[in-house]
């Protein structure tokens, strides 16, 4: 059921317990039904409204259907309303209301599902890595679930930016130039010499033979560095691996198809001396304490949920690693960047209270749930039965690169969408190689093409289909089809405010699931010209709409596969 025949069937609804219970309030929601026998959608207000109204409900139940079926508005929506149990409703459509979708989906097209543009921003943060190595599977599921919910604002209206953060300034990095250093002076990961906190992955010896060559390298957004040769200058090493490894993330993420509208760097908070502004007006602010040496701020009193205070200048100088945060964030507001989303992996969990907490003592009239988190869990991946952990180009990981070589860029995007971001995954390669419907990217693709392979075959002129008429669309798989595709809009709403792309891959497997049942219960190539020409509509829009959610997640739809 479209959105606004739901908004006309609630409305009616509550007229009618308006006409019933002049004083009541009544909060009218339609649900589907777990049990599709049991009708199309359902509703609980008769129970609501029983208790204060002194009323059995199931009477009361039954006065609302009466007057339902009495109202000419209502009753173009609801072939028949029953009542259930201790007092629910279950209505079902009128053919004419389940078909009301497809002269919709026609005029729409590729916008079907998406809002009006709206005066209101949203900068999603994420992937984020330091720049110490190439991207892993934890940053390819921050890469799928923010371009998602990026895609999902979008079509929700939103003016949508991209952002990297990158961590190009701490210990890590120092680690990084040590690391190349030793590397360029001949040294390997196995030699007594070796750096105790060294990265050992092969592209450390990339970086150090094209260091000593004079290479130079670009990242997208960053001037040209080339690398003077001199191992003895940390400082020269540093510069160039950074901007290295900053160009090899570039790759990975064209690999991926994802491009970001900005980056960030966190160096380029202090040297702007916004680090040292935050702090200077944390501590003006009245919120922090000096003890042992340290700088404290008293996030237990700001009342974000932080279970101790924490430390913002350790003892022997240099500041905690959530202060350049806070700082960040506070950049992000002045920018206008009132709504805010992080994507970061679990382990970051502790950040939020720190940093929600920093903002609240800055008194900026930042809300305290700013910004908003998805905290999502790792990745295992499987092959053959068995846990890869290793890549020999990173050394201890599986990188985003090594995924998409594997198994293509359509299937690594959906598989590390289809879960909560909250739960463990697991990746399968094997699986997502498979040519099954058990592959759930490969049985929704396959879906699209089959549309297309049986429209091409039905050699119908195109403009006949678009206008056909669609009352002969009655049967019980064409119209649980039918009440697929009139959901879409609302899913891609829901998904976007809960922050759960997941939502739109288990829908368009529940709709490529609808479609393949449909397709084989009823014939398409019939003798009955206008029932044929109906089901070539309904697998054209079904088509669209399909290719429509697999666009939100960055996945392809193919004509042919």
């Amino acid at each position: 059921m479209l959105l606004e025949q739901q908004e006309l069937l609630i409305s009616r609804i509550q007229a009618a317990v308006a006409a019933l219970l002049p004083d009541a309030q009544a909060n009218v929601l339609l649900e589907r039904p777990k049990v599709a026998a049991h009708g199309d959608l359902a509703t609980n207000v008769a129970m609501q409204l029983a208790k204060p109204a002194r009323r059995n409900p199931r009477e009361l139940a039954q006065a609302l259907v009466d007057a339902l079926q009495a109202d000419p508005q209502a009753a173009a929506l609801i072939a028949s309303a029953e009542l259930a149990g201790p007092g629910f409703i279950n209505f079902r459509l009128t053919p004419a209301a389940r078909q009301a979708v497809l002269p919709v989906v026609s005029a729409q097209g590729a916008q079907y599902g998406r809002a009006a543009r709206r005066d209101a921003k949203v900068l999603v943060e994420f992937v984020s890595a330091n720049p110490t190595g190439p991207l892993h599977v934890g940053h390819a599921r921050q890469a799928a679930l923010g371009d998602a919910l990026c895609r999902l604002f979008d079509a929700s209206g939103f003016d949508v930016t991209r952002e990297f953060y990158y961590n190009d300034a701490g210990n890590q990095i120092e680690n990084l130039a040590i690391s190349v250093q030793a590397r360029a002076r001949g040294l390997t990961p196995e030699a007594p010499e070796w750096p105790a906190d060294g990265y050992r992955g092969d592209y450390i010896v990339d970086i150090a033979n094209d260091f000593r060559a004079g290479k130079t390298v670009q990242a997208s957004d960053a001037e040209p560095v080339t690398a003077s040769g001199d191992i003895d200058s940390l400082d020269d090493i540093r510069r160039f691996a950074v901007a290295y490894l900053r160009r090899e993330q570039d790759l990975d993420l064209q690999a991926f198809g994802l491009k970001f509208d900005n980056y960030y760097l966190e160096s380029s908070l202090y040297t702007s001396g916004r680090v040292e502004r935050a702090v200077q007006s944390l501590v003006a602010s009245g919120h922090t304490y000096e003890n042992e040496g340290a700088l404290w701020l008293r996030t237990t009193e700001l009342g974000t949920g932080d279970d101790k205070d924490r430390v913002m200048r350790k003892s022997e100088g240099g500041y905690t690693y959530f202060v350049p945060d806070v700082a960040y964030h506070v950049a992000k507001w002045e920018r206008g960047f009132h709504h805010a989303i992080n994507i970061q992996g679990s382990d970051h969990h502790g950040t939020v209270a720190r940093v929600r907490a920093g903002l609240q003592a800055l008194d900026l009239g930042i809300p305290k749930d700013y910004p908003s988190y998805v905290l999502h869990k790792m990745v295992k991946v499987m092959r053959g039965g068995e846990e890869v952990k290793i890549s020999k180009r990173a050394g201890s990981y599986v990188t985003l690169r090594d995924l998409v070589e594997w198994v293509g860029r359509d299937a690594t995007r959906f598989f590390l969408i289809q879960r909560r971001a909250d739960t463990e995954f697991v990746f399968d390669i094997d699986l997502a190689l498979s040519k099954s419907e058990e592959n759930p990217v490969y049985y929704i693709q396959y879906a699209h093409a089959r549309i297309c392979s049986v429209i091409a075959g039905a050699e119908a002129d195109a403009q006949a289909v678009a206008q056909a008429d669609i009352a002969p669309l009655v049967a019980p798989t064409e119209f649980a089809l039918l009440q697929r595709l009139a959901e879409f809009p609302a899913l891609v709403n829901t998904a976007a405010q809960e922050l759960s792309p997941h939502l739109v891959a288990f829908w368009l497997r529940d709709c490529a699931s609808d479609f393949h049942a449909w397709y084989n219960a009823e014939r398409v190539r019939v003798d009955d010209e206008a029932l044929k020409l109906a089901r070539l509509r309904l697998a054209d829009a079904t088509r669209q709409v399909l290719a429509n959610g697999l666009a939100l997640l960055g996945v392809q739809a193919p004509e042919r596969m």
